[in-house]
């Protein structure tokens, strides 16, 4: 049984400097022999030393050191041209592990150490030389190679670096001390077959506490966490189901099991029928404005975002007969005034609008939409592709609505759907064939070639994400716009009209919402920044869809923070 300490008695000094000879003395000739047969190390001083213990022996060990330079300064000019964003670095040197005990418990409760050691800290990022012996064997750790090899003859070594989290894979209790700034308990002596405190609490002077709540220490997550509003993170589950064997479209399993996933989806959203085309959520709205073409009468769209103003666009190019209705992006339709469009030109026979304006964030009025058309003998559609999975939904008095595989429920982009509560005649004179929907209600919805595995992944994906409630949803999104106002930052749509998957931030003038969005990145967060619209208008978003984390938004919290800080006051307005 191993434990694990920062080394703080004579005697364990003493073995450290011994270990420290046979490592770069006899293993690894870096350093000339002497009698004494101990070698203490030039920054002993300012040395760290974690270590891992049997009984009272030291059978492995590392230096951590944050002072600069470090030995990489002097062996590479330029250093920080070479690593990725961070906010603060340390140094691991010195690491050895007697050969009797190589073994994975070892290494896991040495880079738990690091682990804790970066925390105290405030470190983001270690450094170390490694050798070129051991190259497979610390890239296994997460150590990522850069630069050019250094030192010479049989002592050659290649600089890594390592983040704090990839560390934290080996130690995920250590990420109970990243608490309030200042905490000041720190395991001193860990148990890594027990995985208990053995040492009790270690208090952090007051300096550093002090230190620590003026500067936070600040996380990097590699792999990068996902918060944009697609692609979405999916579950392995589901991205291994895409490598099956595929089948064949044609079989009579597949059109079966099409069959019943079509009728889940119908009950999940009370709807008479659904269709699935292969594309994406912008192909079902083609389909959508097909179905519209085939109509008598004018058409009304409706405006508050970017997504509604594609949906005017999409109407221009079918030759649509329409009038638009707009408003400020971020606001919600009128019903009213809406109704007085209706009121003002009776030959308006239908209605299409974007349920959840993912550019905004804004949730509007469906089921007042639907009460209104309905008693205008009016048929709505509705884009529901930020919707769908997100609220509870129910398209039955609705004409048409879109939807897509690939974004709050978690499964592979690639399955356009569109909802039906009519029986659709196909159109072949007047439609092209991959958009009419009457032929896929025909051919049992199959009548072209499909990714089979795209169907299968869909319905493992409701099966994964069927316990979580939009209670749950609409809990996580809520804790998050009160965190971003706890900031001082302006969330766009008003509490009551807010989606629960979609936050848009709108920036101040003196903060770069691209400078925002690239920090965040640089830390390991992925958010929607980089659209024409976000951009234009100094908006970032952060998205709450598929297998999104909610572990980690604390810590993008604490980032957004930092790189806001020029901003304390909410703007009082925004232009449209």
């Amino acid at each position: 049984m191993y434990s694990f300490k920062f080394a703080d008695a004579d005697a364990e000094i003493e073995q450290i400097h011994r270990l420290n000879y046979v490592a770069f003395v006899e293993e690894i000739p870096q350093h000339a022999p002497n009698p004494e047969r101990r070698l203490i190390d030039q920054f002993h001083p300012e040395n760290t030393y974690a270590i891992g213990l049997e009984e009272d022996e030291v059978v492995a060990m590392l230096a951590l050191r944050s002072q600069r330079p470090f030995s990489l300064d002097k062996k590479l000019t330029e250093l920080d041209t070479y690593l990725p964003p961070h906010r603060s670095l340390c140094e691991i040197r010195l690491l050895y592990v007697q050969p009797a005990h190589r073994n994975g418990k070892i290494m896991k409760g040495l880079m738990e150490m690091v682990a804790v050691y970066a925390v105290m800290h405030g470190h983001d990022l270690a450094l170390i030389s490694g050798t070129t012996r051991q190259q497979r064997f610390y890239k296994h750790l997460g150590f990522v190679p850069f630069g050019p090899l250094v030192g010479s003859g049989e002592a050659r070594f290649q600089p890594m670096f390592l983040t704090v989290n990839a560390a934290m894979r080996q130690a995920p209790w250590v990420q109970a001390l990243q608490g309030e700034p200042g905490d000041a308990t720190m395991y001193n002596t860990y148990n890594a077959s027990t995985g208990e405190n053995i040492a009790g609490e270690r208090d952090v002077s007051e300096s550093s506490v002090q230190k620590q709540a003026a500067d936070p220490p600040l996380t990097i997550y590699d792999p990068p966490v996902n918060y944009l509003p697609g692609p979405v993170n999916i579950p392995p589950a589901v991205m291994a189901a895409m490598g099956q064997p595929m089948i064949s479209h044609r079989s009579g399993k597949f059109l079966e099991d099409v069959a019943s996933l079509q009728a889940r989806l119908c009950a999940m959203v009370g709807a008479r029928h659904a269709e699935f085309l292969f594309g994406s959520g912008t192909l079902a709205n083609e389909a959508v404005a097909g179905q519209l073409s085939l109509l008598e009468g004018r058409g009304l769209v409706l405006i508050n975002g970017e997504f509604g103003q594609r949906l005017a666009d999409m109407a221009q190019r079918w030759r649509l007969r329409f009038e638009s209705y707009a408003v400020a992006w971020g606001d919600t339709f009128d019903l009213t005034e809406v109704d007085a469009c209706l009121a003002a030109d009776p030959s308006i026979g239908w209605v299409w609008a974007v349920h959840s304006e993912t550019s905004t964030g804004v949730i509007n009025d469906l089921p007042g939409l639907a009460a209104l058309c309905r008693s205008r003998g009016v048929k709505l559609c509705a884009d529901c592709i930020s919707s769908l999975g997100v609220v509870d939904l129910a398209l039955g008095d609705l004409y048409l609505a879109s939807a897509t595989s690939g974004k709050a429920l978690g499964a592979v982009a690639g399955l356009a759907l569109v909802f039906h509560n009519t029986t659709l005649a196909p159109a072949p004179e007047r439609l092209p064939s991959y958009l009419d929907l009457g032929s896929y209600r025909q051919a049992k919805g199959i009548p072209f070639t499909m990714n089979t595995n795209l169907v299968y992944a869909l319905a493992l994906a409701l099966d994964i994400f069927g316990p979580r409630t939009y209670g749950l949803m609409a809990h996580h999104g809520s804790e998050l716009r009160a965190a971003l106002r706890k900031l001082g930052l302006w969330v766009l749509a008003s509490e009551e009209v807010s989606s629960p998957a979609v936050t848009t931030i709108v920036l101040p003038p003196e903060v770069s919402s691209v400078e925002v969005g690239d920090g965040l990145a640089a830390h390991g967060f992925m958010v929607s920044y980089q659209s024409r619209y976000l951009a234009e208008r100094n908006w970032i978003q952060i998205c709450l869809m598929g297998d999104y984390r909610v572990d980690a938004l604390p810590d993008l919290l604490r980032v957004l923070g930092h790189l806001t800080a020029r901003s304390r006051a909410v703007p009082e307005q925004v232009a449209a």
